[in-house]
């Protein structure tokens, strides 16, 4: 029988609970744990520790440890950024180093055909003495499955950043990064159908930068998206928090706003927009069209042509004026 204090050594169980971590585990500090527990467990190592190069920083970051107290764990992080200690040697040299009664052994992926170190497993025993060839291997073992569980981790943070951009992207104005057309459209519709139910009221307002062809004609389209980004932050920051606002076309943009405000949010954002500075030389004004629900049309498509005719008379009014549909009664 085998002496129950010594070490747990059978390769299938190791193999099972290694593989189990890596594969399984959505957490990577729990995998992590795991694969540090293994390694300890199985070799009779005293401490083991994991450091990972981070994209985001420079040097290496601690990542994980088992049997080490708070104090020797910060001298071992602060160690291990000197170049000629172990840790930076293996990440440096790309090979293992196991002494007696210690074992640094670095973290390699493959990607693009290419190995990269993207860490180290660093681990020590209390006495000095030869390592077995099962430490060896049970240690290259956990190295393998420490390294797949980090960029398993990595390439799922990095698909769900990625589906997030494309989520946004698909919802924003990529220049402004107000909402795009189909977004208001959709929100439009729930908002009319929520009035529609509970008898209230929705406003639509139309805005054009007024003269946006001369600007761009004067200083060029990096000067008309200036014009743009400008407008956009000056609508993000006017409208209130249940109010949408979109840019639906090049130099169009639209607001949503549920109940009957939206003549006199039209003209905050007109106030707004007179204290911007001049780009190529030319002030920037907007005008809008303001139509509500019901009074000018039941549907989208009647209220965005009334906001629209509103707009017109805006516009044929002159710069910087706002216009509420002939439908409603003016204030």
């Amino acid at each position: 029988m085998p002496d129950a204090t010594e070490p747990a050594r059978d390769p299938l169980a190791i193999l099972t609970d290694g593989a189990a971590a890596a594969s399984r585990s959505d957490d990577l500090d729990g995998a992590i744990e795991t694969l540090l527990r293994i390694a300890v467990d199985a070799t009779g190592a005293a401490t083991a520790v994991v450091f990972l190069q981070d994209p985001d920083r420079p040097g290496l970051q601690l990542a994980g440890a088992t049997g080490l107290a708070p104090d020797a764990l910060a001298g071992l992080a602060a160690a291990a950024g000197v170049a000629d200690h172990p840790v930076a040697t293996a990440v440096r040299e790309r090979r293992s180093e196991l002494t007696d009664d210690a074992a640094y052994l670095p973290l390699i992926v493959a990607t693009a055909g290419l190995e990269l170190v993207i860490g180290v497993l660093a681990v020590q025993w209390t006495a000095a003495a030869p390592r077995s060839v099962a430490d060896r291997a049970v240690l290259a073992g956990v190295t393998d499955l420490l390294a797949v569980s980090v960029d398993r981790a990595r390439l799922s943070a990095t698909a769900a950043e990625r589906s997030d951009w494309f989520e946004r992207m698909a919802h924003t104005d990529p220049l402004t990064g107000l909402a795009n057309e189909r977004t208001v459209g959709r929100i439009l519709e729930l908002e009319l159908a929520r009035a529609g139910r509970q008898g209230g009221e929705v406003s639509i307002v139309m805005f054009d930068i007024d003269d946006f062809q001369a600007t761009n004609r004067d200083g060029g389209h990096q000067a008309g998206d200036d014009v743009l980004r400008r407008v956009a932050a000056v609508l993000a920051e006017s409208v209130r928090l249940v109010d949408t606002v979109g840019r639906i076309g090049g130099d169009e943009f639209v607001l949503v706003a549920p109940g009957s405000a939206g003549l006199t949010v039209a003209r905050r954002v007109l106030e707004g927009i007179v204290s911007l500075p001049a780009v190529a030389g030319r002030p920037i004004s907007v005008s809008a069209g303001v139509a509500r629900f019901p009074a000018d049309g039941t549907d989208a498509a009647s209220l965005i042509e009334a906001a629209t005719a509103a707009l017109a008379q805006a516009r044929a009014d002159g710069r910087g004026h706002a216009v509420l549909s002939p439908l409603a009664d003016q204030p």
